[in-house]
């Protein structure tokens, strides 16, 4: 089967929001054996929001809405499905209650034109929204499947993922189950990495597809069998044979980070890090703040923007600032060395470097030095990077994490899990 996916809302047109909430159906779709073959996204307008439905029909199985059916004027969707269908919209009861909750524990009085978002296409299979108030719906004919859901992304993943992915499973399905399982590498671009498995790419019965990040690379297996148990049984193979090849680069499975592997693997090894950021501006310690648990291992650190705040907070020497620059191996080394002695940490890190999009301190944009001290010893490494300032940034982040990993992993401490 294949499907459609239609985005309504003109702030998608004007370009005030991303549209991720295509990126996570599509994810969802490609997991299920769906085939994705058109995204399409319309302004708040009905006439065109029929003319993009009739055109999805002429092309798709199943289609999917995303936004519209909030309670202002301009939220349309469903009722130009119901014109479109001949379908009559009736309250839902079990959603009205749900609304009329919402704002008695929040002591506010609901407007009337919140009770319209309890309105659904007669007939429809009602998918709870437990983290707002528009239900999804899920409606049948005889040539189509249409599913509407909510707008915001923090209401539609979890409705997706626990309402709607098991009703579309059970569609295409035919009692079949359908597993996927993702690996990801890091320290190998994707074009490099689809020659190492070229071959791989090939196969039916699982499937294998590489899918791009900032910085890193992912391949995805999927496999269809009678039982989940014998889905995974023809994974197994053929992610043994992937990481044969490039299993130096591997460093997790479907939705492991950088961030929460070099976590689990502080705490598994009863370790405590520290940073001193400059160009990442805390960022680093951000993403390992985002893991649960983290807190057994992040000591603590610092923002040390400017080159005074290197001198007054790290007790760096502006002579070693003035003869190297703080874009320089020695500044990042000695941040590292600072951050974990001012932090009582096992390991300190230090991230300095110029972001972009202008040069600092002679270094052209996207330069940035890393220092790690561990143990009795620092290592520093030079990236030089070409991407916008935020992403290079975010691939500073990355890298550090990274090269801790390896760090850890060569003197001795636990292997990663699931490598």
């Amino acid at each position: 089967m294949n499907a459609e996916i239609i985005a309504v809302g003109s702030e998608l047109l004007l370009g005030q929001i991303n549209n991720t909430n295509a990126r996570f159906i599509s994810s969802q779709l490609t997991e299920l054996g769906i085939h994705i073959y058109h995204h399409t996204v319309v302004g708040d307008n009905p006439r065109r929001l029929l003319q993009a439905i009739e055109i999805a029909e002429s092309r798709a199985d199943i289609i999917i809405f995303s936004g519209g059916l909030g309670p202002t004027k301009d939220d349309l969707t469903k009722e130009t499905i119901a014109q479109h269908l001949n379908v009559n919209l009736v309250q839902n009861d079990q959603a009205m209650a749900s609304i009329q909750h919402f704002f008695d524990v929040r002591n506010r009085v609901m407007t009337d034109n919140n009770k319209k978002q309890a309105l659904v296409l007669d007939g429809a299979t009602v998918l709870t929204n437990r983290h707002g108030m528009a239900p999804g719906m899920f409606y049948e004919t005889d040539k189509h499947f249409y599913m509407l859901l909510p707008g915001p992304p923090s209401e539609l993943e979890p409705m997706f993922q626990f309402e709607a992915k098991p009703l579309l499973a059970s569609i295409v399905s035919d009692g079949e189950q359908i597993v996927s399982q993702v690996l990801h590498f890091y320290g190998i671009g994707e074009s490099a990495l689809e020659v190492e498995v070229s071959d791989l790419l090939d196969l039916t019965n699982p499937t294998v597809a590489p899918l791009a990040s900032d910085g890193e690379v992912m391949l995805r297996i999927t496999a269809q069998a009678e039982s989940e148990i014998r889905a995974r049984e023809l994974i197994e193979p053929i992610q043994q044979e992937i990481l044969q090849r490039v299993g130096k680069h591997f460093y997790g499975i479907n939705d492991d980070s950088l961030s929460s592997k070099l976590v689990e693997m502080l705490i598994d090894n009863k370790l405590t890090i520290a940073a001193a950021e400059s160009l990442t501006a805390g960022r680093f310690m951000a993403t390992l703040a985002d893991i649960p648990g983290v807190g057994e291992a992040l000591q603590g650190g610092v923002v040390v923007y400017n080159e005074e705040m290197k001198i007054k907070q790290l007790d760096i020497s502006r002579e070693l600032l003035e003869e190297y620059t703080v874009v320089s191996s020695q500044c990042a080394e000695a941040m590292a060395l600072s951050a974990r002695e001012k932090f009582d940490a096992d390991i300190g890190v230090g991230l300095t470097g110029a972001a972009g999009p202008d040069a600092h301190d002679g270094s052209p944009a996207g330069t940035v030095w890393i220092g790690i001290a561990i143990k009795d010893t620092v290592h520093t490494y030079k990236l030089q990077l070409s991407a916008q300032r935020n992403t290079n940034r975010l691939l500073a982040v990355k890298a550090c994490q990274n090269f801790i990993i390896q760090l850890l992993s060569e003197q001795g401490y636990s292997k990663l899990k699931n490598s």
